[in-house]
């Protein structure tokens, strides 16, 4: 198939790769525009852009569609299909239909539970014992459109945003293919009940509050990670908690209660397993806690 492909980060790239390897004649790359980041805020195009332009792949980076020439280039790339996958614009009517077999969208998450930005954020923190993958035929409405193909996968008491985020693409890569070598799209309808919003993480998410209970506390944690990181202050020092388990103490909230860094919740304790210092690299709690005085009945804030 001819195929347009939109998508900006990371979590998109898996399914470039597997579509370009899987033959199909990849007629157009679109991705957000370069951002200014780092130190110096240089402009970095985003991983879609560098992964299409390693594969020799054009790429289109339009601010939105509103303009007649972006339209217009998007309707002379004469695509069979396009594949959406975290693009970030939400796209408008005339341009989902300008592909033959109009636009499908990977969507991380068993719809319509999860509809929205942040799909494998919002089920780690919400404690879901399940999630997946949807191939969805896309309409105006925000992860509104039929589905056509799903596949479930387990949530582990272990999993971070990050490592379910890559079990998800892995998944989502291997579907979108089967889905177009089929290449009959029978869509079904969403069902009404049980739609919820995976809202976008706001920052005041990731500051984490130890009087609520363990449970919350842990989910928040690997929810949040790696970005933008669930955070507390420890000796005065912002130190974000990248990894957590649940433990089977009990102390003051905040309270870090032995030497390997268990630290009481409003109900329950948690273990904190990688912990990361303002300016310096991500570490297992044995190597911060190395050359360290004894932190035992610290109160984090």
């Amino acid at each position: 198939m001819r195929i347009i492909f939109m998508g900006t980060p990371e979590f998109s790239v898996q399914v470039l790769q597997a579509l370009h390897g899987a033959g199909h004649e990849v007629v157009a790359i679109y991705s957000q525009p370069p951002r200014k980041a780092g130190r110096g805020k240089q402009l970095r195009p985003s991983p879609v852009q560098k992964a299409a332009e390693e594969l020799g792949l054009q790429v289109y980076t339009p601010l939105n569609f509103k303009s007649e020439s972006d339209r217009a280039k998007f309707d002379s790339h004469k695509a069979d299909v396009a594949v959406v996958v975290a693009y970030g614009l939400i796209l408008p009517q005339d341009i989902l239909d300008m592909p033959r077999l109009g636009c499908l969208n990977i969507h991380a998450s068993l719809l319509p539970r999860w509809r929205g930005a942040a799909p494998i954020q919002r089920a780690i923190m919400a404690g879901d014992a399940k999630t997946g993958v949807c191939i969805m035929q896309m309409e105006a409405g925000l992860d509104t459109g039929p589905v056509i193909a799903c596949q479930t996968a387990r949530i582990f008491a272990e999993d971070t945003a990050k490592s379910l985020h890559d079990r998800l693409a892995a998944i989502g890569s291997k579907l979108i293919v089967q889905v177009l070598e089929d290449g009959k799209f029978n869509a079904k309808p969403q069902s009404e009940t049980g739609v919820t919003y995976a809202h976008k993480i706001d920052k005041d998410e990731a500051r984490i509050d130890w009087r609520k209970p363990a449970e919350f506390v842990d989910r928040q944690i690997r929810g949040l990670s790696p970005f933008p990181g669930a955070w507390c202050k420890m000796n005065g020092e912002r130190v974000k908690i990248l990894e957590s388990g649940r433990s089977d103490g009990a102390g003051k909230p905040g309270e870090i209660l032995d030497d390997r860094l268990e630290v009481g919740c409003g109900l329950g304790a948690v273990r904190l397993l990688r912990l990361q210092r303002a300016g310096k690299g991500a570490m297992a709690a044995e190597d911060f806690l190395r050359g360290q005085s004894p932190l035992r009945g610290v109160v984090l804030e």
